[in-house]
């Protein structure tokens, strides 16, 4: 899971899943399945991300998983 990432989104009063969606232009299926890693987030779109919600941060932080 990625517990960083979403604990990020609630602190600012943002669904996830929904965020994800719309950044990445894609179904709630696959933004679920990002979300909970059962599919990769790729480099490219980790950046997408950080970019559009969260400049300052790095993506080590963003996206450190439980299984590390």
């Amino acid at each position: 899971m990625l517990n960083n990432l979403k604990a990020e989104y609630v602190r600012k009063g943002v669904d996830p899943k929904d965020r994800i969606m719309s950044i990445l232009n894609c179904s709630e299926k696959t933004a679920r399945n990002k979300l909970t890693e059962k599919t990769p987030i790729t480099i490219a779109e980790a950046k997408k991300i950080r970019d559009a919600d969260f400049e300052g941060f790095t993506l080590d932080y963003l996206f450190a998983t439980d299984a590390a």
